[in-house]
């Protein structure tokens, strides 16, 4: 269930504190900002660092941003795209024809990852995501649903971890 947060993406609420925006998200996101940080960590395991980046910090999920994940742990991209799909559904995807197609197409682009590296997913003004492994590239979804349900796995109001999603959103 947690599992889903072994995924994607990085940074921190200051960036003093974590370094440089990462020139993906800089090029991409307009004046783009830390909305919020927070430590995903299942039982006393810390899984990944996850940040949301906003244009001058202030989230919309019709605007772009961005969402960091820095892993701390190690994981297959495989096992990342199924917990994705396991998150989707719980939020009430049903279409399992859609599921296994958006499920396909994370297993082609998550790599596997290891302590330190970071994935980072973009949804774009067209509500395109991008994925990129630090700066690289990794391909694209080009599908308004998916973006939408990907990002809500931790954005959401479904989300399976509220508190996660809090303190991204910056709301405590």
């Amino acid at each position: 269930m947690r599992l889903v947060f072994i995924f994607l993406l990085l940074l921190s609420a200051s960036r003093p504190a974590f370094g440089a925006l990462p020139d993906s998200v800089d090029k991409r996101v307009d004046q783009a900002q830390v909305v919020g940080q927070a430590m995903f960590t299942y039982y006393f395991w810390d899984v990944y660092e996850a940040t949301l980046y906003a244009p001058n910090g202030n989230w919309s999920e019709t605007k772009p941003f961005a969402l960091a994940l820095t892993y701390q742990r190690d994981f297959k991209g495989r096992d990342i795209a199924e917990r994705s799909v396991k998150e989707m559904r719980k939020q009430g995807v049903e279409d399992e024809e859609k599921l296994k197609r958006w499920g396909d197409a994370m297993q082609a682009l998550f790599p596997d990852v290891t302590d330190g590296d970071t994935l980072l997913g973009i949804a774009t003004e067209n509500q395109v995501t991008h994925f990129y492994r630090g700066d690289t590239f990794l391909g694209e979804v080009e599908d308004k649903e998916f973006t939408k349900h990907f990002f809500a796995i931790w954005l959401g109001e479904k989300t399976s971890e509220p508190d996660l999603r809090e303190k991204l959103l910056n709301q405590k």
